[in-house]
């Protein structure tokens, strides 16, 4: 028998932690009792494995043991040393490492991705301000548009002149607030019907004797306009007023067949 040989087979390791059969512990035996090297052999396996089991665990060596045997059990002949403390330490702090970067790392995403979302909420709250701004501004500024008309109307200094309906339309009316000290018309034309497509409103300043018409200007956007109220400059001297139907972007003299609404200055009547 080649004693070397035998013993660098890890039989008796396997031995040592009664991992072999009834048989093969027997054959050992007679193996240790011929060969006391081999004897010899066991019991610095005995000895290591009982110090190794007390360096590794030193508040229970016998599971150690355990371990190290059933480690044995599972495989030919080779024996697997569980790692010692400082090892299992290191690998503890690499894998705590490694879970604190990726930690890290998902923190950032989510951090970067609350951020995006709120520039984005940001961005909408801006909007939403700037058009309620807009709003608002345009609330005030028809506001003071209001007052300032109202402010016309109840002036007993503004000239009224009521438009009566003409043959076209009979039942049309318009009401001109005429200010001479600001040389502004206003022109009530609530009781116009909506113009059809392609066709404006033109407010005509008229002098009687020659008839002459003088454009004021155009009621543009009449349909958007809601209370239909239209200042206009009028520098004239005005003795009648009128409005025609006239193609979009008005006439230079008024087309006569279209005359919705008339109406003559008190003091020229």
């Amino acid at each position: 028998m080649d004693i070397q040989e035998y013993i660098e087979s890890g039989i008796l390791e396997l031995y040592v932690y009664g991992a072999l059969t009834a048989a093969e512990s027997e054959e050992v035996s007679k193996v240790l009792k011929q060969y006391p090297e081999v004897e010899q052999e066991v019991e610095q396996i005995e000895a290591a494995l009982q110090q190794l089991a007390t360096a590794a665990a030193p508040y229970n060596p016998e599971e150690m043991l355990a371990v190290i045997k059933s480690k044995l059990q599972n495989k030919d002949g080779v024996v697997q040393l569980p790692a010692s403390r400082s090892q299992q330490r290191t690998r503890l702090l690499s894998f705590i490492s490694v879970a604190a970067s990726v930690i890290f790392l998902i923190g950032i995403f989510i951090l970067l991705n609350r951020t995006n979302n709120l520039r984005d909420e940001l961005r909408v709250v801006e909007i939403e301000n700037t058009k309620l701004e807009s709003k608002l501004q345009f609330s005030e500024d028809a506001l003071t548009e209001t007052k300032e008309i109202l402010a016309v109307i109840r002036d007993p200094q503004v000239t009224k002149v009521p438009l009566a309906g003409q043959q076209i339309a009979p039942d049309a009316y318009v009401n001109v607030f005429w200010d001479k000290s600001s040389n502004k018309a206003y022109i009530d034309a609530l009781g116009l019907p909506e113009p059809p497509e392609g066709m404006v409103y033109q407010v005509w300043s008229l002098t009687l004797d020659p008839l002459t018409p003088t454009s004021m200007g155009l009621l543009e956007n009449f349909s958007e306009d809601e209370n239909k109220i239209f200042a206009l400059e009028n520098p004239n001297q005005s003795q009648a007023f009128g409005i025609t139907l006239e193609p979009a972007g008005g006439s230079e003299t008024p087309t006569m067949e279209q005359l919705y609404t008339l109406g003559v200055v008190e003091n020229n009547a």
